[in-house]
């Protein structure tokens, strides 16, 4: 476990006093507590996020308060409106992962501001990008039975179905007279799940605000008491009947809201509170403006001690509206009230429970927004040289000028440089020419070189010098010279061109590294909850049983180098020893030699794809194994199946497919379908940058 996101169903749920709790729980195994919030709310920027300050300042945790937090609502909201989501995810993805790299663990707030429902999706979608397990807290005090349950159901659903494992739920203020039945049917409820649950009872002394908060709230103007400012207001009470009816009833620790003008309430309340007979009281706001009188203000002005007495300029309803809107919330400085929420805590929720829960659960795998981001992010920080030759093609410029402007690679455009330039200008794009290299391949320097260089790789397959300067004038061959004489770290190409046009040339100049005897490919499918690597769904078309284990065993490696851990899974019609047949044999023989050239991977087949990727379905048809159900590296059979899977998976899932990215090649050359979209364009590129880094 690295991270807990704490999420609610709504504004106002408690989430102080459960933050208090994990952290306290936490820091008994571990001093590298980090705290983070993906968006926090600020109406003064002067003024800093409660909770973030009650957990540094209380914990004393050694993390800056900027660090804490990806942006404000102001400037999440403003992204929203600009359409620019996936720029909101990265934002918060790159500040989490600052604090990931430096803490053991790291507690996330969900946003609670009541922007529903685009900001519970959002936490769904960040609590996703994070890795994080979830644990979902709702209030109980103003909802019913069937109501909390209901609303636990459906974040729980649409967690799940978007990957989120939750591993607790917790039932905040719950009344004290349904305590038990409260957790006895939420127990029931949620059987079927495998989350911990907890109720919490309601407690008056951290659902009571201090009058400091409700001065402030209210915007009003402190008459008297400034230096009891700390004390609780159990109790809003408004007085507008006779001081011998009103003290009948008074409520202890109640805050009274009477008129400016009624001297004799303020006086008799001050009576009430010295004696040993009335219940202690909160303090006094006087509404609608009115302050005391000069006499009365002369007699409250000689007193040795006086309550806490507020004055507003809204009228008495308004004011009781306003005061009954207030939320209190747990400040450093009010031990009593941290306190009071751990003990409430270990009272009531398991954290053990939560925290040998979380052990249980095995991630499955890279989030796609964090894989995506990571792309970016491991491209960036050791720059290639990458060659596009197909610089005719408005997509091609249009990745061109983002990938400048991210840093992602240093890209070479090959075509007639004049053409080129115009083109960029025509399509109004901001490409920073000096940032890029353009080359006309006719006209290159290098030329004649690198025909010689063709000349001596194919003479012995019979090409002249002739045919090698005209074959020289192909950019796809050109491009693929570029990469092997080190001009440039790698090559995408393929958006105009055919895939046997893009790779054949890296067949036969490229080859393939030493002990491998096929070129194949992968595809990384950014599903909705999980990234997956297909292979081979594009170069291969039947391979043999050997040619398949290589693919696989290729496969896993290609996935390490891209931080998703390979759990094999070779498919095929029938799962483990229930099927027969040339097919199937075919993949069992494969799965044989890839487990006994390299034992260190976790490889199964033959296996169905349902028993690869879902877990009831894995445990049932495979039962113990390490690979069913949690498979992240599918291996298809032959290239029919391949090629169909992942345009089908693509179309009706909505998934980004990447690839196909070639392995097997001593230099990175990587094919784009012709159909591709900017983004693949750029995704393509920081893949093949990658690849040159690890080469």
């Amino acid at each position: 476990m690295h991270s807990l996101y704490l999420t609610t169903t709504e504004p106002h749920c408690g989430k102080s006093l459960v933050a208090l709790g994990i952290l306290e729980t936490i820091s008994r195994t571990t001093r590298r507590i980090g705290v983070f919030c993906p968006v926090i709310q600020t109406q003064e920027p002067s003024k800093r996020n409660k909770n973030i300050d009650l957990l540094l300042t209380h914990f004393q945790l050694d993390i800056a308060y900027e660090d804490t937090y990806a942006l404000t609502v102001q400037e999440a909201n403003q992204l929203l409106a600009d359409k620019r989501y996936d720029d909101l995810l990265n934002t918060i993805i790159q500040k989490y992962r600052v604090l990931e790299g430096k803490y053991d663990f790291v507690l996330c707030l969900g946003s609670d501001y009541g922007l529903e429902p685009v900001e519970f999706n959002l936490n769904v979608e960040v609590a996703r990008s994070l890795d994080a397990h979830v644990l979902i807290l709702a209030n109980a005090f103003h909802s019913t039975l069937n109501e909390l349950i209901a609303a636990f159901n459906t974040a729980l659903e649409v967690f799940k179905a978007k990957g989120c494992p939750v591993v607790a739920i917790v039932a905040n203020r719950v009344r004290q007279k349904t305590l038990k039945e409260t957790g006895e049917s939420l127990e029931q409820a949620f059987r079927e799940e495998d989350v911990t649950i907890s109720v919490v009872p309601d407690n008056i002394l951290l659902a009571s605000p201090t009058i400091g908060e409700i001065a402030d709230q209210l915007n009003a103007e402190i008459l008297y008491g400034n230096d009891k400012m700390d004390r609780l207001a159990h109790h809003f009470m408004v007085i507008a009947m006779q001081m011998q009816n009103y003290l009948a009833r008074l409520k202890p620790h109640a805050l009274l809201v009477t008129p400016g003008d009624r001297g004799e309430i303020i006086l008799s309340a001050l009576q009430a509170q010295q004696s040993t007979n009335y219940p202690p009281i909160a303090g006094l706001i006087l509404a609608t403006g009115e302050k005391p009188a000069p006499t009365v203000k002369q007699l409250l002005d000689g007193l040795p001690s006086v309550l806490p007495i507020l004055a507003v300029e809204t009228e008495t309803y308004e004011t009781v509206t306003r005061l009954n809107n207030i939320h209190s919330h747990i400040t450093p400085d009010n031990l009593n009230k941290i306190e009071t929420s751990l003990k409430l805590f270990e009272e009531h929720i398991d954290m053990e429970a939560i925290l040998e829960h979380l052990g249980r659960i095995q991630s499955r795998g890279i989030p796609p927004k964090r894989f995506l981001y990571n792309l970016t992010q491991w491209a960036r920080s050791d720059r290639k040289r990458i060659v596009l030759p197909e610089s005719t093609d408005p997509r091609i410029l249009k990745a061109t000028e983002i990938i400048t402007e991210k840093g992602i690679a240093d890209i070479i455009l090959l075509g007639n440089v004049e053409e080129v330039t115009s083109l960029i200008n025509q399509t109004g794009l901001s490409i920073d020419l000096k940032k890029i290299t353009l080359i006309n391949p006719v006209t290159y320097p290098k030329l004649e070189d690198y025909a010689t260089t063709l000349y001596e790789l194919r003479k012995h397959k019979g090409l002249t010098e002739e045919l090698a300067m005209e074959t020289m004038h192909d950019i796809s061959y050109f491009a693929t010279m570029m990469v092997y004489k080190e001009d440039a770290d790698g090559m995408v190409s393929g958006a105009l061109h055919t895939t046997a046009h893009t790779i054949r040339p890296a067949f036969q100049i490229v080859k393939t590294k030493p002990g491998i005897s096929v070129v194949s490919s992968v595809f990384f499918m950014c599903l909705e909850d999980r990234v997956l690597i297909y292979g081979d769904c594009a170069v291969v078309p039947k391979p043999t049983a050997e040619e398949l284990a290589e693919i696989a065993i290729t496969s896993a490696e290609t996935a390490k180098a891209f931080g998703i851990f390979p759990r094999v899974a070779l498919l095929s019609y029938s799962s483990g020893t229930s099927g027969s047949g040339e097919e199937v044999e075919r993949v069992r023989k494969a799965t044989q030699l890839a487990q006994q050239r390299r034992p260190d991977l976790l490889i199964e087949g033959p296996i169905q794809y349902d028993a690869a990727v879902d877990e009831k379905v894995g445990r049932s048809k495979m039962p113990g194994s390490k690979v069913a159900g949690q498979a992240t590296v599918l291996i298809f059979p032959d290239l029919n199946t391949g090629n169909n899977t992942y345009k089908a998976v693509q179309r009706e899932t909505g998934a980004i497919a990447i690839g196909p990215v070639l392995q097997g090649l001593n230099k990175p050359v990587n094919d784009l379908s012709r159909g591709c979209t900017v983004e693949d364009i750029i995704n393509t590129v920081a893949i093949t940058a990658i690849q040159a880094q690890h080469k």
